[in-house]
């Protein structure tokens, strides 16, 4: 059995796209305008005052990026009227009823017209107030499930989770749904209506200090999250939240088809629309950037350990093809894990070889013009030997130069602040990472896998989403790493 055409199934469709500008919803819409431009209309939902700013912002965050260079190659001049025929950006907010849209004619044409949802809107910060990550992972999970539900040609709606909803669950993790109440440790009493109300009971209290400041509020609700995601199994409130909204969709999906997709660690592009193409520091960015300038010279990891990651254009490739082969099945409730660990494993430890290699070629250029010379990284494999390591290394010396500093009438504040940068970038970096550094956790590709064999033969090159085809080495050496020095490299 085959899937059906892609390119066919896409012709003359309406698709809402949330939280449009994010880094994996923009690859999503050029992919689509680019191979098929006779798609009928992508509604992207942006967050914004009015449809002018939507617009703008569409403009600044999408089409002026590289990501879109082919687009504008191919329609030149008449990108613009392209694109006004094809894309309509909504000025909106997953946290909101009706997703925030305020016009009452625009809201009765999406639900007229759409015929595929596909939520990318998240939170995707580790350490994001405990407020935020609930009410958009989770609370907005349902208003996107209820506006879809209004849609009278409605064929699927298509959630973007995370693999790391397993938390640190060792093992192979399979791609099954998470029942609602259902805890990692087994804890009783996970409900999502108590958790608004120990939010809102928090935020009250808060209120009535008059000791309180904006900085203690936010630092008082990422750690309210942390507690909360902790209590009931999770490492962090993104991933907790991530599984919230899994949960309930799962329990009020009703007749709605709907595909969760759980994507691992999201990388540059493979090959589409060119190779290396990144935005913001993504989770193993902010190593490449640390070590790449100098700030790590020692990380904490296993380095047989498996990096579950994927290129951002296979994951784009995935969620297509997951489209087209549950469009119109109303019992539906499918999970398709895109990662690599188990079809192709990657290694933290050949993740290190290769920072070393393409830095030492390519060393980052400092403010002051002068290379960064890098070093093979000391990898400590326990969280016992990276304490002793660190405290020997840096903490003790940096309260010598405190002292020194101070008695010295400031003399060598410049490198006592450097020092203390430095330290506090290793420390919160491994706190962020921690979990996932000694991961025993492989993400069961049963579905996705299938799923690749099933695209036709003449379309498995445009939508190619199969991780085996990847030589990890060459593509961290010659495209990640450049890519990320190019966009991500301030």
């Amino acid at each position: 059995m085959e899937l059906d055409s892609i390119l066919d199934f896409l012709d003359s469709k309406t698709i809402l796209i949330t939280g449009a500008t994010g880094f994996l919803a923009k690859i999503f819409v050029e992919k689509i305008l680019r191979v098929q431009p006779n798609v009928k209309k992508l509604y992207l939902l942006v967050r914004a005052t009015d449809a002018k700013s939507a617009l703008q912002r569409f403009n600044k965050e999408a089409v002026a990026k590289d990501l879109f260079n082919i687009l504008k190659e191919k329609h030149g001049a008449n990108l613009q009227s392209f694109l006004s025929e094809k894309v309509t950006p909504v000025a909106g907010d997953i946290t909101y009823e009706n997703l925030g849209v305020k016009e009452p004619s625009l809201i009765e044409e999406m639900w007229g017209n759409i015929d595929v949802v596909v939520n990318v809107a998240a939170t995707t910060n580790f350490d994001e107030r405990y407020d935020i990550a609930l009410a958009l992972n989770t609370f907005g999970a349902i208003n996107v499930l209820n506006f879809a539900s209004k849609c009278v040609q409605i064929k699927l709606l298509l959630h973007v989770s995370t693999a790391y909803v397993a938390g640190e669950t060792p093992g192979l993790i399979l791609e099954t749904p998470y029942l609602l109440g259902k805890t990692l440790n087994d804890a009783n009493g996970l409900d999502i209506n108590t958790e608004k109300k120990i939010i809102e009971e928090r935020l009250k209290e808060l209120s009535y200090d008059k000791t309180s400041t904006d900085k203690s509020i936010t630092l008082a609700m990422k750690d309210l999250g942390v507690e909360r995601a902790n209590k009931f199994g999770w490492p962090n409130t993104y991933v907790f939240t991530k599984a919230l909204g899994e949960m309930i969709l799962g329990h009020l999906k009703g007749d709605m088809p709907l595909v969760i997709l759980r994507p691992t660690i999201i990388t540059s592009t493979y090959k589409e629309p060119f190779p290396g193409w990144i935005e913001g520091i993504r989770t193993i960015d902010s190593l490449a950037v640390g070590y790449g300038k100098g700030q790590l010279s020692c990380f904490l990891g296993d380095p047989e350990s498996v990096i579950d990651a994927i290129p951002a254009d296979m994951v784009v490739n995935a969620m297509i093809a997951t489209m087209v082969a549950h469009a119109n099945q109303p019992s539906c409730e499918i999970i398709y894990h895109v990662g690599s660990s188990v079809s192709n494993p990657l290694k933290y430890k050949s993740i290190q070889q290769s920072g070393y290699k393409y830095f030492s070629k390519h060393p980052w250029i400092n403010k002051e013009g002068k290379p960064v010379i890098v070093s093979e990284v000391k990898v400590l494999n326990s969280m016992a030997s990276f304490q002793r390591y660190f405290s020997l290394r840096y903490l003790l010396p940096l309260q010598g130069l405190q002292v020194a500093n101070l008695a010295l009438c400031h003399a060598f504040n410049g490198t006592y602040t450097n020092l203390k940068r430095k330290t506090n970038f290793v420390l919160r970096m491994v706190e962020l990472y921690k979990p996932y550094l000694f991961s025993k956790s492989f993400y069961d590709d049963m579905n996705t896998k299938k799923l690749c064999q099933l695209v036709k033969e003449n379309e498995a090159d445009m939508f190619y989403f199969d991780p085996k085809t990847i030589d990890w080495a060459v593509y961290f050496e010659n495209t990640h790493l450049p890519g990320a020095v190019k966009y991500v490299f301030k």
